[in-house]
């Protein structure tokens, strides 16, 4: 088991729905959170207030994790905050729904830069200091989207299927320097996203879980602790977080 007081993450996309609960349950576990942001600064800044009003240490970059200048510049100011990195979430995403036929180049191209190529952003930026780490962790936010599919969502789909082969492979090429990598593909989480579904598509959704229920976003931060204080021997593997959706 890890120790992971005074720790320090980073979490993109941390200020709201799944990141959000990710960023108050790390910090709730003694590590020190990075806070990255793209264009949600009033949330990040509430959720500072909030943090730093019960005693947690975390700090907020708006970066677009997008574009690796940008990625490399949220790592950095990390380093130069809380002077390491021992975790690195890639939770950012954004999805543009639409079917294939109607599916713009814009809009492929940018949930793939968002979803995809932010992890080789991140990553690439935070990989020396993870090393230097006694327990770097790598945990990507897939989806079960990226495991079954979805209709209307070919690009967001690619994506997340991408994150889950780059997280096998990267786990490979770092299982001896003691950096995990793992992947956590969760299900429908009851989130702002979920919440905006029509009322008659959510029940029909729910009536197809074998849970009966949509999951919190809280359940999803409670793996990424179990991966980061318990995952020493757990590397390349997807955390199925979905109520028995997809088995």
């Amino acid at each position: 088991m890890a120790d992971l007081n005074n720790k320090v993450a980073i979490v993109t996309g941390g200020a709201k729905g799944i990141g959000q609960a990710i960023t108050k349950e790390l910090a709730n576990n003694g590590v020190k959170v990075v806070i990255n942001y793209n264009s949600s600064k009033g949330s990040a800044e509430k959720l500072i207030t909030d943090l730093k009003a019960e005693g947690r240490e975390v700090y907020a970059v708006q970066a677009d994790v997008s574009d690796i200048e940008q990625s490399r510049k949220l790592v950095e100011e990390a380093v130069n905050h809380f002077g390491r990195v021992d975790i690195l979430v890639n939770n950012a995403g954004i999805t543009r729904d639409s079917t294939f036929k109607k599916l713009s180049e814009e809009n492929w191209k940018k949930v793939i830069d968002v979803n995809l190529n932010s992890v080789y952003n991140t990553t690439s930026a935070a990989l020396p200091h993870l090393l230097e780490s006694d327990a770097g962790r790598i945990i990507n936010i897939s989806s079960i989207i990226g495991q079954a599919g979805g209709f209307g969502q070919t690009n967001y789909s690619a994506a997340k299927a991408g994150m889950i082969g780059y997280t096998k492979s990267l786990a490979l090429e770092l299982a001896k320097s003691g950096v995990t990598v793992n992947a956590i593909c969760p299900g429908f989480i009851d989130t702002e996203m979920v919440q905006e579904i029509p009322e008659n598509i959510r029940e029909s959704i729910v009536a197809k879980i074998p849970s009966r229920r949509f999951g919190q976003p809280e359940e999803i931060a409670r793996g990424v602790v179990f991966l980061c204080k318990d995952g020493e021997y757990i590397t390349g593997q997807q955390l199925n977080i979905n109520g028995g959706l997809y088995m």
